[in-house]
């Protein structure tokens, strides 16, 4: 009579809900505790449709082909299960004669029988057909054939048979229904070495199976496996990144189709926004690689994504370029376990080395791969990283970082997006049953990476370890020191083994009895670039939002200030959107987008940066102004954002750089012939382009022109910049620009280069353009300058006459003269080499009716 009333009661309070079957809809759902989440399997992203559905937790979820609905079994109220209607609107249903917990695993056949295991081998049967007399009710318990460990099975709508995937074995097996038995069709090949519990399987029209692992959430796919005998051979692969989960199962409707990226054709034929070998699922068919490249090194990790210290961060860069700096894996230095690993430490303190994990990925070797340069310039303390080594090759590394006031300011995929790099896919990876916002970047350079980033401090009068992740930096707690941990690899798997061993290692130090974070974000740009004051964005919408509000701080230059932005941005609930923001000439911003409701997702862009080079003893800066640019640059220009004015005392030299990107990644600048600009300065100006494939400094290819007090336009022809090492030039690999102005006496003096306009264009005009009148007409110009074997002589006569052209020495010596018959206009006097040695010289044109200027020449 008890267990009547209880029924009556459940029934009752459910009689009102207006239920609504999902009817097939294309979407996965995963249920975790009594809150559901729907997933596209095709990207692998997904959102939020419904929380705190029933009291209990929903587990062993099915769809119903014959009503449209989705069951499953509740952990309370005890023995039963509840239906679950599209509107997430529940009806529960008392079965007496089920076990009272541990009911984890089930699937509903094409007929409406619930199929519901608990551990073991027993499992039981459930009509849930509402056009049956037993609608509800209780049927029978089989017995399986053999014993499985699995936590979730499906029924595959092409052959009519269960189908589950092992933990540990990671074995294939079919159910058959009528018979119970239970047959084994070999180990998943992309499984194999795994050891995740699948808790969530699906199946599609075509008899694809997709499982599920709940630690990573990663997503493969089993290929036709109707067609498998436990001999042939199984076609198994990637699919997707989707989300973890420490109690999870999953529901989709089996004849529903899954979109499917054809990977040949250059078409996004799944709708995920990722083309061919782009998308995950295509790995290692066709021509696309499996997703085990090498992973970037953390020695060129660690740059802030803020503009705080955009300075400091670029001038750390160019002394790596012009002290020709490569950190070489070859010859870095080899680490090695210690005595004293998974330790706790000694009176001593605590060592950053007591936080790095060794053999835990079947790694080579280790080795030491600190960016001490970044302290002093950015708020890090202490450096400590390491790259873990397979065949001479990175496949992961580990950056950590000592912070005193604050977290480290910086995670790999706040930067990047608008400069090339991707982020295929966010989601969460879970260690310790808690969960972490994994990234899958596509880097600049094409390689991909597997994400994590954490933050540890100490709490409780530091008898404790609190741990802290976030996607948005403020969310940490300021004011107080962390150690910053940032984790990549090309191997989910691996993440998932690094980042469980360094809260392992943390663990031996001091208890973590605290855990804080975030969930990733729903809403976030995939890539993006900046192009004549518009950031083009690819925002990816995982949850259909309709509009999102773009928040952002930009500035105009290095030297000015922060400007705030904000717009709306319309989405239209659709899953892909590209769209433009204005944000007018910039040097960088940092902005946010967000629906107000889930977390937000933030992005720092910069383009690439001016800077100054005084480590001479004896320079001294006096100003030093970067301004936007002005000028309309043509179509087919390659711009250099921004003029420079920079004045300096110095008996050594002063130089300026720009780098054209801003990590001073190479760009390939084969297709423009020269550089133009609008320039004016004290005297002979040296330019450098620097290109990454040549390692010393000194034979990077350069030219010179001269600057008088007037501006002019300058084109200088690429074929005018010569190396000392008698190569050609190929400007395949151009990482930036340096115009750099020397004392040539020695003796301290004062130095200015105002430089505006530049771009690389294909533009084939002479090296000086519209002299002006005035005192231009008396500044003859020589190009190239320096000379390696001929220059000419540009300048400016109001009549046609006889002039000379005298050189002398740094003593004064005259060492050669050249007659010439000027005419009215602009002239050009052809000077070689012959027997000059290298120097210092001095050019004088002699007329008979003006005084021209005495010009400086460099012979190389």
């Amino acid at each position: 009579m008890k267990k009547l009333i209880v029924l009556l009661a459940l029934c009752f309070l459910n009689v009102n809900a207006q239920d609504v079957p999902f009817n097939c809809d294309y979407n996965a759902y995963l249920f975790q505790n009594n809150d559901v989440f729907a997933i596209d399997l095709a990207s692998g992203n997904s959102y939020t449709v419904a929380t705190d559905i029933t009291k209990g937790s929903v587990n062993a979820t099915a769809y119903n082909p014959v009503d449209g609905y989705i069951w499953g079994s509740l952990s309370s109220p005890e023995k039963s299960i509840v239906r679950i209607g599209k509107n997430f609107q529940t009806t529960t249903y008392y079965i007496d004669e089920l076990p009272s917990s541990n009911r984890y695993v089930g699937d509903i056949s094409s007929e409406g029988i619930y199929y519901l295991k608990a551990g073991g081998k027993t499992y039981y049967k459930i009509d849930l057909n509402p056009e049956s007399d037993n609608y509800t009710k209780y049927m029978s318990a089989e017995r399986l054939s053999q014993s499985i460990s699995v936590h979730d099975w499906a029924f595959n709508a092409v052959d009519g048979n269960l189908y589950a995937v092992e933990k540990t074995t990671n074995i294939l097996y079919r159910i058959d229904p009528a018979t119970s038995n239970v047959q084994s069709l070999g180990i998943v090949p992309i499984l194999t070495g795994l050891n995740y519990t699948y808790g969530a399987v699906y199946f599609d029209a075509s008899g694809r199976f997709y499982v599920s692992a709940n630690q990573t959430g990663t997503i493969y796919v089993i290929q036709n496996v109707q067609d498998l005998n436990g001999k042939n051979t199984m076609d198994s692969n990637l699919f997707a990144f989707g989300p973890s989960s420490s109690s999870n199962d999953g529901a989709r409707c089996p004849t529903a189709p899954v979109l499917q990226e054809d990977c040949t054709n250059g078409i996004d034929d799944d709708g995920d926004g990722l083309i061919d070998c782009e998308d995950p699922s295509c790995s290692g068919y066709a021509a696309c690689p499996v997703l085990v490249a090498p992973t970037s090194t953390a020695n060129s990790g660690g740059l802030e994504s803020n503009n705080r210290l955009s300075q400091q961060i670029s001038k750390r860069n160019f002394e790596r370029t012009k002290s020709s700096y490569k950190f070489d894996k070859t010859s870095a230095k080899k680490v090695s376990k210690t005595l004293k690993y998974g330790k706790k430490s000694s009176k001593t303190g605590i060592e950053l080395t007591d936080f790095i994990p060794f053999g835990t990925i079947g790694e080579d070797n280790i080795i030491e791969s600190s960016p001490k340069d970044l302290i002093n310039i950015t708020n890090a303390t202490n450096i400590y990283s390491v790259d873990y080594m397979k065949e001479n090759q990175a496949v992961a590394s580990i950056l950590l970082l000592e912070t005193e006031k604050g977290v480290y300011e910086q995670t790999k995929y706040i930067c990047d997006r608008l400069l090339g790099a991707e982020l295929i896919s966010v989601s969460t990876i879970e260690i310790r049953e808690q969960k972490f916002i994994k990234a899958l970047i596509r880097n600049i350079d094409g390689s991909l990476e597997f994400v994590l980033s954490l933050s540890v401090k100490s709490i409780n009068g530091n008898a404790n370890f609190g741990v802290e992740s976030h996607w948005n930096l403020d969310r940490y707690e300021k004011d107080v020191p962390f150690y910053n941990f940032q984790i990549w690899s090309n191997s989910l798997d691996d993440l998932l083994k690094l980042g469980e061993e360094v809260l392992n290692l943390l663990e031996v130090q001091k208890p973590i009895t605290s855990y804080n974070n975030s969930t990733p974000p729903t809403v976030f740009v995939r890539k993006g670039k900046y192009l004549k004051g518009k950031l083009d964005l690819e925002i990816v919408n995982t949850n259909k939002s309709k509009s999102v509000v773009f928040d952002g701080g930009l500035r105009a230059s290095e030297t000015g200030f922060v400007e705030y932005v904000s717009t709306n941005v319309d989405l239209d609930g659709n899953y892909i959107s590209n769209v433009q923001v204005d944000a007018g000439n910039l040097f960088d911003i940092g902005f946010r987008i967000g629906d107000g409701t889930e977390t937000p997702d933030d992005l720092f862009m910069s383009d690439g940066p001016w800077g100054y080079d005084d480590a001479a003893p004896s320079t001294s800066v006096m100003k030093y102004n970067i301004e936007s640019n002005d000028y309309t640059f043509n179509d087919d220009d390659f711009p250099i954002e921004r003029n420079i004015e920079l004045e300096a005392t110095t008996s050594e030299y002063i130089a300026a750089y720009r780098a054209l990107t801003p990590k001073f990644s190479p760009v390939d600048l084969s297709d423009y012939n020269s550089l133009k600009m609008r320039a004016k300065g004290t005297g002979m100006l040296i330019i450098r382009l620097v290109k990454k494939g040549i390692e010393n400094w000194e034979t990077q290819f350069k030219t010179s022109i001269t600057l008088t007090e007037t501006l002019q336009d300058f084109t200088v022809p690429f074929s005018d910049f010569t190396s000392d090492n008698g190569e050609s030039l190929e400007l395949n690999d151009v990482t930036s620009m340096v115009f750099t102005m020397l004392a040539e006496s020695g003796v301290k003096e004062t130095k200015e280069m105002h430089l505006k306009q530049l771009r690389f264009t294909t533009g084939k005009t002479l090296a000086v353009e519209n002299l002006n009148s005035g005192d231009d007409l008396l500044n003859p110009i020589v190009v190239p300058n320096p000379m390696t074997t001929s220059s000419k002589i540009h300048f400016t006569s109001q009549q046609a006459e006889n002039v000379t052209l005298f050189v002398y020495n740094q003593l004064g010596t005259l060492v050669k003269q050249v007659s010439f018959q000027t005419v009215v206009g602009k002239n050009e006097i052809p000077l070689n080499k012959d027997n000059l040695t290298s120097g210092m010289y001095l050019c004088k044109v002699k007329s008979n009716y003006v005084e021209y200027k005495t010009t400086k020449l460099i012979v190389n």
